[in-house]
């Protein structure tokens, strides 16, 4: 274990992502798709053989452990690493370029899920390998969470940490957690791994229990713990564990709402209880009242078409509103089966602007989920509301606590400032994309998407859909662009390549 410790994270994290291609390689072999099997098998040997000779090489010299390192090996993971795991899909695949195949490990890797493959094109273990690196994904940003972005506040932590972005927080505990990121990010790993594996396991027999085969179940188990949304039948419309199968991947979605329903461990000096964590209970409300609003919107459009007293469609539509705005409110980006029940009710489409709205309010702080984080969106409240307060009564003092004063101030004014890069970045990427002749609805959609880390958004928020795999490689390469700098955030970007702003 002190030998992993030592090692660098990036190095680290190429020796585990070459090893997990053994999973794939096996599932190959058992289905006799010998192609497949050599693919993902040689590459893992020679990643590993390869890694093992870096590690040699390097075992002897000291390398600078510092947070600030650690936040590059992270940026740098999410651009190195999905190269390394195209090279066995490439392979595997055969009938594509690398362009594509690194292009589809930068959207699974980034839990993006926005895919160029049709379902029946890819085999089992290319359909495993795309979950699987999404699963893992997930999993790196549930630990890079806790040992890389806490004691930095950033990636949302900054709208209660005491500190500025990309500092510790005040003295003792902080430190303590910066002095050895390496020894932290073992010990995360260690408290994170089980957590997050054990979930998964359950999620994968509990959807075989309900009808899945092993290939889907496990697919969309990994799918749903990574808020990725990868799926080898086109999502849990295609599955053949139905409505039950889709109440499973419900429950679990819960988990991209906030960090506290499966941790503590970032060392916030604030933890409330989960039914009082703010997070928690602003995407209840979000994923309770968009879901209503849909519903009265379809049945008073019913009463046109005489088909307002079909209650049990009436029902189909309103469970379909409520795990979709589930699912892209943790851009995740699954869709379910009576999704479509609701316009066959009231003949009204669903608005993708709605979807888009969901996706970019996203999950909670430190999961799987991205866009803006609800966090945020609950300290720019807060701090509407007391200005509102202010105006009736100037002279009163707010009563919320420590925590409500912290968000309504230096919480609330760094919350803003992300929030304007994000709208900056929507602007940017949008006007790159009207470059290779996209229209504006379209590039609106794709950049969305990938700052959002939310794939399916793109053939669902559109009216017509943009064609992935008729895009040219820049808007390709421009997209993962945007799907890494959604992981990270721009913020973190920021700190890293300019810290000297961020000092007093």
């Amino acid at each position: 274990m002190d030998t992993l410790v030592r090692l660098p994270l990036l190095l680290l994290l190429t020796g585990l992502s070459s090893a997990s291609m053994i999973l794939p390689a096996a599932v190959a072999l058992a289905e006799q798709q010998y192609h497949d099997a050599r693919s993902f098998f040689y590459a893992a040997i020679v990643g590993i053989v390869v890694t093992t000779l870096i590690a040699i090489a390097m075992a002897t010299r000291q390398h600078h452990r510092t947070a600030s390192r650690q936040l590059s090996a992270l940026m740098l993971a999410f651009v190195l690493l999905p190269a390394i795991f195209a090279v066995p899909f490439h392979e595997a695949v055969r009938t594509t370029t690398f362009l594509n195949a690194f292009f589809e490990m930068v959207s699974s890797f980034t839990t993006t899920g926005a895919t160029l493959f049709e379902p029946a094109r890819l085999s089992s273990s290319e359909h495993l390998w795309r979950a699987q690196v999404g699963w893992m994904g997930g999993l790196l940003m549930w630990v890079a969470a806790a040992a890389i972005l806490a004691p930095l506040t950033l990636g949302g932590f900054e709208i209660t940490a005491r500190g500025e972005p990309g500092q510790s927080v005040d003295a003792g505990a902080a430190r303590r957690d910066m002095s050895d990121p390496a020894q932290r990010m073992m010990v995360s790993a260690r408290t994170l791994v089980p957590i997050y594996a054990g979930l998964t396991l359950a999620l994968w027999i509990m959807l075989m229990v309900a009808g899945d085969t092993p290939l889907v179940a496990i697919s969309h188990a990994m799918s749903a713990m990574a808020t990725s949304g990868i799926s080898p039948v086109g999502g849990p419309s295609g599955a053949a564990s139905g409505l039950a199968g889709e109440m499973i991947l419900f429950c679990f979605l819960f988990f991209a709402l906030s960090r506290l329903t499966f941790s503590s461990d970032t060392g916030a000096a604030f933890r409330p209880r989960l039914k009082d964590d703010p997070e928690f209970r602003m995407g209840l409300v979000l994923a309770g009242l968009v879901p209503l609003l849909l519903f009265l919107r379809h049945w008073i459009a019913a009463f046109d078409i005489g088909t307002e007293q079909n209650w049990l469609q009436g029902l189909g539509a309103l469970w379909g509103s409520v795990f979709t705005a589930l699912s892209f409110l943790s851009t995740t980006g699954f869709v379910s089966q009576h999704w479509a029940a609701a316009q066959g009710w009231s003949g009204l489409p669903t608005p993708g602007l709605i979807l888009m709205g969901l996706a970019i309010v996203g999950g909670g702080v430190a999961t799987t989920a991205g866009g803006v984080k609800l966090l945020r969106i609950y300290a720019l409240y807060l701090a509407g509301k007391r200005e509102l307060e202010r105006l009736v009564h100037p002279h009163s003092i707010g009563r919320n606590g420590a925590l409500a004063r912290r968000m309504r101030r230096q919480g609330a004014f760094i919350a803003w400032v992300f929030f304007m890069l994000f709208a900056m970045s929507i602007a940017v990427f949008s006007l790159i994309f009207s470059l290779f002749n996209i229209d504006f609805e379209n590039a609106m959609v794709l950049t969305i998407a990938g700052l959002t880390n939310c794939g399916p958004l793109i053939p669902f928020a559109a009216e017509v859909p943009v064609n992935l795999v008729q895009l040219g490689p820049g808007a390709k390469l421009v997209l993962a662009g945007a799907m890494v700098l959604g992981r990270l955030e721009l913020m973190a970007i920021i700190v890293l390549l300019t810290p000297d702003i961020w000092r007093d």
